[in-house]
C-alpha cells in the first residue's frame, strides 16, 4: 500500500475491503510521506520492520528485487490526487499491477499517460468507483443490458454531501485541505472528488456514454479555493439526456448516491441509502423492490456473485468496496496463469475509465468557464 498512513480515512476503508474475502494481505507499504509516519503506521499494522518503507520508490525498487512468491504482487495506491501518477507509473513500469483510489489522477494528460502504459505492459488496473461494486447496482445494469426497460430515454444522478458547508480547510482538517487545494486536488473539487464517482455511475448502469455537458460549478463557501457544488444536464450516446446534482454543502446530507434510469417500458431507481433495494417501475404495473440476497435467485448472475450472505442480511459500503478487490484479485490469478481475465461477471472500474473521468472534469470546467455552455467530452 502506498498512502493510507496515521490520521487516513480511506486506507483504512482499502485495507478492510481487500481483506474481506481472504484472498489478499497486506505485505508491505510506505504510508506517508513522512518516513517516522509511514514506519509508525506499518508496525501499528503488525508488518515486519523491514518491509515498512519510508519511500514507495523505495518501496518498488526493494520489492522488485525480492523473489518471486516473496515480494509483493500488486501495489494499491490511496494517496491524494497530486500524488497518484509518479507511483502508478513506478509499479506498472516495475511489473506491478495497480489498483488506485480515484479521481484516477491530477490531470488529463497524466491520464493518456497511464493509458499508454497500462497498454504497453498489459499488467491488471483497477480503479475503485466503490458504488459499482453494490449488488442491486449490478442488478440494475444487468436488467438495462438485457432490455428489461427497453430504449433507454432518460439518465439522473446525484451525489449529495453536506460535510463542506463550512470551511473545515481552515480549521486543520486534513481531508478538506487536500480536497479543497488546486495543487493536490486539480482544477476540480467537489466535481472531481464525488461528481465523478455520480458520472461513471450513470454510464455503468446505462451502458452509455457522456458525450456533452452543459455545467455549472459553484463555489458557495467564502473564500474556498474550488468548487462545492455542481449541476450539470448530460448528453450521452444517441441522444439520450439526463441530469447530474453533485454538491458538498447540501447541509445535513451524508453520502446519498442514487441512479434512476427510465426507458419506453420501465424505469429503476437505486439508492446507497438503502442499497439492497432497487426499485422497478414498469410501464402500467404497480412498483417492485427487489431485493439483495444470494439466495434471490430472480436476480442476474452478476448481481448474485456480488452477494455474499442470504436475503434480509444487509451487506453494505465495505462489501461493495471488497467486491471490487475480490474481482481483482480474480483478475490477477489470471494474468499470473497467462490468461485473460472474464470481466462479463467479476467485473471492476478500471482504465477506460479513469481516463472518461479526467476527460469528464475537463469539460465540466471548460463549461462553467464558457458560461455554462454545452462542451463535447473530448478523450484525446
Amino acid at each position: 500500500m502506498i498512502g493510507g498512513g496515521q490520521g487516513s480515512f480511506i486506507g483504512e476503508v482499502h485495507r478492510l475491503a481487500a481483506n474481506l474475502d481472504g484472498q489478499i494481505e497486506l505485505v508491505c507499504g510506505a504510508f506517508s510521506s513522512k518516513p517516522e509516519v509511514s514506519k509508525a503506521s506499518g508496525q501499528a499494522l503488525f508488518l515486519p520492520e523491514n518491509r515498512c518503507y519510508a519511500t514507495y520508490a523505495e518501496m518498488i525498487e526493494k520489492e522488485a528485487t525480492m523473489p518471486e512468491g516473496e515480494r509483493m504482487d500488486f501495489v494499491s495506491i490511496v494517496t491524494p490526487n497530486h500524488v497518484h501518477f509518479e507511483p502508478t507509473k513506478l509499479a506498472l513500469e516495475a511489473g506491478f499491477p495497480v489498483i488506485l483510489d480515484k479521481p484516477m489522477c491530477f490531470d488529463f494528460d497524466q491520464a493518456l499517460q497511464m493509458q499508454e502504459i497500462i497498454g504497453r505492459t498489459g499488467l491488471p488496473f483497477a480503479l475503485t468507483h466503490t458504488y459499482t461494486g453494490y449488488p442491486m447496482v449490478k442488478q440494475a445494469k444487468s436488467m438495462v443490458k438485457d432490455g428489461t426497460l427497453g430504449k433507454i430515454k432518460k439518465i439522473n444522478v446525484e451525489y449529495p454531501q453536506g460535510w463542506l458547508s463550512e470551511k473545515l480547510e481552515d480549521t486543520g482538517a486534513k481531508q478538506a485541505a487536500w480536497r479543497t487545494d488546486p495543487k493536490r486536488s486539480g482544477k476540480s473539487g467537489c466535481f472531481g472528488d464525488i461528481g465523478t464517482h455520480a458520472a461513471n455511475m450513470a454510464e455503468y448502469v446505462s451502458g452509455l456514454k457522456i458525450t456533452k455537458v452543459l455545467s455549472r460549478l459553484k463555489t458557495v463557501v467564502d473564500g474556498r479555493l474550488l468548487d462545492d457544488d455542481a449541476d450539470v444536464l448530460l448528453e450521452f450516446e444517441g441522444g439520450v439526456h439526463g441530469l447530474l446534482s453533485a454538491s458538498q454543502i447540501s447541509t445535513g446530507e451524508e453520502n446519498g448516491v442514487k441512479v434512476r434510469v427510465y426507458g419506453e417500458k420501465g424505469g429503476l431507481e437505486w439508492k446507497q441509502v438503502d442499497n439492497n433495494s432497487l426499485a422497478v417501475t414498469m410501464l402500467g404495473q404497480p412498483k417492485q423492490i427487489l431485493r439483495a440476497g444470494g439466495d434471490n435467485d430472480y436476480l442476474s448472475e452478476m448481481a448474485l456473485a456480488a452477494c455474499r450472505i442470504p436475503a434480509g442480511h444487509p451487506e453494505g459500503y465495505l462489501e461493495a468496496f471488497a467486491n471490487i478487490y475480490k474481482n481483482f484479485a480474480l483478475s490477477m490469478r489470471a494474468h499470473a496463469a497467462g490468461r485473460k481475465a472474464d470481466l462479463t461477471i467479476h467485473d471492476y472500474p478500471g482504465i477506460e475509465d479513469g481516463v472518461r473521468g479526467m476527460a469528464l472534469i475537463d469539460a465540466m470546467v471548460a463549461s462553467t468557464e464558457a458560461g455554462n455552455a454545452w462542451t463535447d467530452v473530448v478523450l484525446k
